[in-house]
Parts: C-alpha cells; structure tokens; sequence
C-alpha cells in the first residue's frame, strides 16, 4: 500500500514537474506582440495599410514621379533585406517593398489563404491601392517565384524582372501540382522556436555558412515570433504549389536579369542556366554569377548586388559575358 502512495506522489510531482517545464517553454516561446515588433523593426518611414482583411507593412521611398521598382523579399524574411538596394536606388526611382502576409510588420492572412495565387492576388490589391500601374519587379527566392507569376497575371504591367535565386525550378517544388505533406513533427515549431533554428537555415543558404550576421538571426527569429506568423509559415509551405513554372518561364515575354550565387546550395547554380534557356520569348535576358555567395545573395553582399542591379536599371552595364 505504501509503495503505491508513494508512486502515485512520485507520478504527481512528475505531471507537475513537466507542466512547469511545458508552461516555462510556452512562456519563453510565447509570440511577441505586434506593437511591441514595431517599436523595434518599423522606421520613420514605415506605412501601413489594409488589403483584403490584411494589415500590410509597406515602404515608398523615393521620387513619385520616377521610374517604380517593386521589391518582393523571400520566405521567412521581410521588406527589411532591402535596405542597401532602397538606398541605392531612391536617389532616381520610386522604390516600393512590402512584408508579406504573415511576415516582418505585415499581418497574417484571416482568410488562412498562403498559396501563391493568393499571394499574387493580395499583390495586385496592393499595386492598385498604392496606384502603381507600370513597373520593374526585383524578387529574391520565394519573392522571385511571385514575380513570375505577377508577370504572366498581368501583361502590360511589368517593364523588367530581376530574379535573384529564385526557387521556381527547384526539383523538390518544380511542376508540383498538389500541395506536400509536411513531417509530423513540424507543428511543434509553433509552440517552441528557438533562434537556433533560424540560425541553422540561414546557415544552409549561405555560400559561406560561417559568415551568417548575429543581427540577421535574431531579426529573423524575432519578426517570426509575430502574432501568429510562425503557424502562417507553415500553412505556406504546405500550400506552396509551383503549377506548371517551366511553361510560365517560357512565356515571359520582358528583359530579364539572373542573378545567381555560384555557391547556393539551396538551388544550384546549373538551374541559372537552365532558367536562361527556358527564357525563350524574353527580348533580353541576362545573367550575372556570384562566386562564394549562396541563395542569400542579397543579405551575403548587399553592396555588390545592389550595385549591380542599379548599372542594369540604368542601362549602364551587361552582364551577357555569363550566357
């Protein structure tokens, strides 16, 4: 009898210990508010406007009456990679960038929509209200793929594309039709999300894992612990469908500019020249490698890239010695 009081107690405390751990987790990996997020990442000239049901953080620097660029940042990342390009080209063009639904300042999505047609559709909602009918897109990785996307959407309206990484042709998402089944486990990252976790993917897209920012990490981490982001990432990865990407390549008829690191893990550089093939009715295409950066080109060597994309907007430089 003894022994059964006594494992009984030794079960109690057990449950209890484990609800203390589990409390003290949830705590500890607790999503940060909205207001507290943009006292630290929103800047002076941070906008914010309704889409759809949808709270957009935007940016709109740079002269009105000069040519537009649209920025469309990747996955898990925000409006704020752009920070050297906005700089370097708001002296001449109108420069526009947004946080996705569900990422950086923007909010998530209540309709719990994360396909790319409905990214491409709160896109066009966006361009409309902000009245931006013609324009060049500048889109890294996921952002890339939803430039594509815009453009084959709505002829007439893109001058130019710029696509850096872009993930359209990766063999685990190229052609899929029917959205992937994630890992059982995967849910779990919406309770416990350690900074380690962003460390170790920003690492797997680096050229140079060991060149990866302290700062970089923590504002990914940070801005992911929004209000329900870190549920609205994974319902977008699980809903990412690329449809049929290498015929929409095909059939972008608008100059083209490639950038590709040469070490990318992620996508590997011998889909650039893929890609550059397919770009069969584009008038201009162009194609400029990265030795040693990787698929986070625009965060590895920001003044580079950024250099380099102002010389092709410009008009200024070739890059046609890579085809």
């Amino acid at each position: 009898m003894k022994y059964l009081r006594n494992l009984a107690q030794g079960l109690l405390i057990l449950i209890f210990a484990l609800f203390i751990i589990g409390a003290a987790f949830t705590w500890h990996y607790r999503d940060i508010s909205a207001n507290e997020l943009q006292k630290k990442y929103a800047s002076i000239e941070s906008k914010f406007l309704e889409i759809d049901g949808v709270r957009f953080h935007y940016r709109d620097d740079g002269p009105r009456d000069g040519l537009t660029v649209l920025l469309v940042h990747a996955h898990w990342a925000s409006l704020i990679m752009w920070d050297q390009l906005a700089t370097v080209l708001s002296d001449k063009y109108r420069v526009v960038r947004f946080d996705m639904a569900g990422h950086g300042l923007t909010g998530i999505d209540p309709s719990g929509d994360y396909t790319l047609s409905r990214g491409v559709e709160l896109m066009q909602q966006f361009n409309k209200a902000l009245g931006l009918s013609k324009f060049d897109i500048i889109g890294t990785s996921l952002g890339g793929t939803h430039a594509i996307h815009y453009t084959i959407r709505n002829p007439g309206q893109v001058n130019r594309l710029v696509l850096l990484n872009p993930g359209a042709l990766n063999a685990g998402v190229r052609g899929r039709d029917t959205a992937r089944a994630l890992p059982w486990w995967i849910d779990a990252l919406t309770v416990i999300t350690p900074r380690s976790f962003f460390q170790f993917m920003l690492e797997g897209g680096y050229g140079d894992p060991n060149s990866v920012p302290d700062e970089v990490v923590t504002r990914w981490h940070e801005l992911q612990m929004g209000d329900d982001h870190r549920r609205a990432e994974l319902d977008r990865t699980q809903q990412y469908v690329s449809g049929d990407i290498v015929g929409m390549i095909r059939k972008l008829s608008v100059p083209t500019l490639i950038m590709w690191g040469e070490e990318n893990p992620v996508v590997t550089v011998d889909q650039a020249y893929e890609f550059i093939d397919l770009l069969e009715n584009a008038p201009e295409k162009q194609l400029a490698i990265y030795p040693g950066l990787g698929h986070m080109a625009v965060l590895e060597d920001p003044i580079v890239t950024s250099r380099d994309i102002r010389s092709y907007l410009d008009g200024t430089r070739s890059f046609e010695d890579h085809l």
